[in-house]
């Protein structure tokens, strides 16, 4: 079973992030405050739940969430600052639109949420310095496969890969020869199979190795 809190806070968020590893579409991330009496036996890591599961689970943590926010990092700022800054930053993001300001935040993996704050960026949302000092006043936690230990990292990771499950499915509907509605943009032989008959998409990571051996791809507006 999986537990309800690390740090004894009564605000204690928990954060994760989903698409990481695609090679279209953003990488989506998610935070979340669970009340003090939040039980759910059903979930889990959302890698290790059914799509309908997943379905079923994310109307519910909505509903008894304290709080929660999603946020999606788009292929222009992936490929600008690179994957793994992107990911932090879309958690980073999320932790400032909460209502609620965290006492303290738990995030799956093993890096602190404070790595690479106040990055210089092109593309998506500039940090003021008053929000780097909040988010460097959180006291945070990162822990490694957090997503199946703690409740609250679990809801994020549902929350995460629901909402970016949907946005891939809309966009699929612009480009259905790449089936992103299937795949979710990760990089399935089908999906590199496509990208090298018809090119490359405004949704695709640029910086991402899109084929095996890289060859010139003709590129969709």
């Amino acid at each position: 079973m999986l537990k309800k809190n690390f740090s004894g806070f009564i605000l204690e968020t928990g954060t994760d992030e989903a698409g990481r590893g695609c090679l279209a579409g953003p990488v989506t991330a998610a935070a979340i405050i669970l009340p003090e009496d939040f039980e759910n036996t059903i979930l889990n890591d959302s890698k290790q739940l059914s799509e309908k599961t997943r379905a079923l689970l994310k109307p519910i943590i909505e509903e008894q969430a304290v709080c929660f926010a999603v946020t999606h990092l788009f292929p222009e700022e992936i490929d600008e600052i690179n994957i793994l800054n992107a990911s932090m930053k879309g958690m980073q993001e999320c932790i400032l639109k909460l209502k609620h300001v965290p006492e303290y935040i738990i995030v799956d993996g093993n890096r602190s949420l404070n790595a690479k704050l106040g990055l210089k960026n092109t593309f998506g949302k500039q940090f003021s310095s008053a929000e780097i000092e909040l988010l460097k006043s959180i006291p945070n936690q990162s822990i490694v496969k957090g997503d199946a230990k703690f409740l609250s990292i679990a809801a994020a990771s549902v929350l995460a890969k629901t909402y970016r499950d949907e946005y891939m499915d809309q966009i699929h509907e612009e480009f259905p020869m790449y089936n992103w509605k299937k795949n979710k943009g990760y990089p399935t032989k089908e999906h590199r199979e496509a990208i090298k008959k018809y090119g490359t998409t405004k949704y695709h990571r640029m910086s991402f190795r899109l084929l095996p051996e890289q060859l010139t791809l003709d590129f969709f507006e």
